[in-house]
């Protein structure tokens, strides 16, 4: 009936049809809020969020600090970019850690031991400071412990909900990555006025504070599977579909994340602004890209999560290739990049509007591994950047190549999404809309 589904149940008291009752409701598919409201555990969800959006903050600080970085430090673009990078691929390797500390422990307790880890990192960066490329290096790798925290903070909340707001839960507690919009807003200033190694301090209040509220505020869902052995964990790797989502979220996540972390730089190298207004710009296409992911999984939740996604890779690539060709002015390059962090934010909402549906029971662990693919991808297109600039002169083949991905993503979603729909995905099985 359209966009209504009659359910009907039958009870049968004492095997007496005279005493049966039957009883005939209907549902819309486009659910209000109270009922997500009543669906699952609402502080839950805002501790995750806010877990994810400092966490996320801290993970690409490297980026907006980059340019008084790379000036003390005296980098190479190619240095610049693999400065900017390793964070974001410490961050995908170590989500499949925090992805089985997750199934093993619980996702609070993961978050918790993440949470520790970066405040202890940056205390002593701030304390210490950072005086060469190569410890810049290894305060990146520690870096990449926030960026793990995607692994914790979204089965904390998926596991709350039903699979008819998958995609609504996981794009509000998703929408953490508007933190690193965050750093490219304020970090730029904080070093100009305090220096930039001060502003490893000054991020130590707002994660503190988040900290606490944290610890009062999420709780662990009480259906959570039984851990697994790690031999198990391998074996999701031999299902086909894992992979594929994986590559999916290469793209959208990796194009989010790699864009997030170099633009600073970008936008002071290609058009000569300074780091506070390269850092404003940045800002704003970072926050497009983070603000709609919520959107992304609402409307995959209405149309179909490979509808959805397959909509935004056309958008991605056909704005990546357009920005690839070095537009005049820096305000027409940051539209541009504006409308492909849409695309990729909302792609990365209907990503994970499909996952839960495909393997709820391993969600912990494809949350690190498929975050983990992301995270590949975005450290792909950071460095990818730097060297293009520094072997070629022009970040062009870097947009290009990642363009071309966007596309055979494209045709990977379109080969796979009939069997999807007819098998985990089929509607007798799922009230989601695949």
């Amino acid at each position: 009936l359209g966009n209504v589904k009659i359910f009907i149940w039958i009870s049968f008291w004492h095997g007496d049809c005279d005493k049966c009752t039957i009883a005939i409701t209907y549902r819309s598919t486009n659910m209000d809020k109270k009922s997500f409201l009543q669906a699952g555990h609402t502080p839950t969800l805002l501790a995750a969020f806010l877990y994810f959006d400092l966490a996320f903050m801290v993970w690409v600080m490297l980026g907006p600090l980059g340019v008084g970085i790379a000036k003390d430090l005296g980098l190479t673009h190619a240095e610049k970019g693999l400065m900017v990078a390793v964070p974001v691929l410490a961050g995908a390797l170590l989500r499949i850690v925090m992805g089985i500390l997750v199934d093993r422990l619980s996702p609070k307790k993961a978050a918790i031991i993440g949470q520790v880890i970066v405040l202890v990192a940056l205390t002593y960066a701030w304390l210490a400071g950072v005086h060469s490329y190569s410890e810049v290096l290894v305060l990146g790798g520690f870096l990449g412990v926030a960026g793990a925290s995607f692994a914790a903070a979204l089965p904390l909340a998926s596991r709350w909900y039903p699979p008819e707001h998958q995609g609504t839960a996981m794009g509000i507690a998703g929408a953490g990555n508007s933190g690193t919009a965050f750093a490219a807003l304020l970090a730029p200033g904080l070093a100009a006025a305090y220096g930039w190694t001060n502003v490893f301090g000054i991020a130590l209040i707002p994660l503190s504070i988040v900290f606490i509220l944290f610890l009062v505020m999420a709780k662990d869902a009480p259906d959570a599977p039984a851990p697994k052995s790690l031999a198990e964990y391998l074996k999701v790797l031999k299902d086909k579909d894992a992979w594929w989502f994986m590559f999916f979220y290469s793209v959208t996540f990796g194009g989010f994340v790699g864009l997030a972390s170099s633009l600073v730089i970008y936008f002071n190298t290609q058009y000569g602004l300074d780091p506070k207004t390269a850092g404003y710009f940045t800002a704003a296409c970072v926050f497009a890209g983070s603000l709609v992911r919520p959107i992304g999984g609402n409307v995959a939740d209405r149309i179909g999560g490979v509808r959805s996604l397959s909509a935004m890779y056309v958008v991605a690539a056909f704005f990546l290739a357009i920005v690839s060709f070095g537009l005049p002015e820096a305000w027409m390059a940051l539209l541009v990049f504006v409308c492909a962090m849409l695309a990729l934010g909302m792609g990365n909402g209907a990503v994970f509007q499909l996952v839960p549906q495909r393997f709820k029971k391993e969600i912990g662990v494809m949350t690190g591994l498929v975050g983990m693919a992301g995270g590949v991808g975005g450290f792909y297109l950071a460095s990818s950047l730097g060297y293009s600039k520094q072997l070629t002169g022009s970040y062009q083949s870097g947009f290009l190549i990642f363009a071309a991905l966007a596309v055979l993503a494209l045709i990977g979603l379109t080969g796979v999404k009939t069997r999807w729909r007819t098998t985990w995905g089929a509607a007798h099985l799922t009230a989601a809309r695949i």
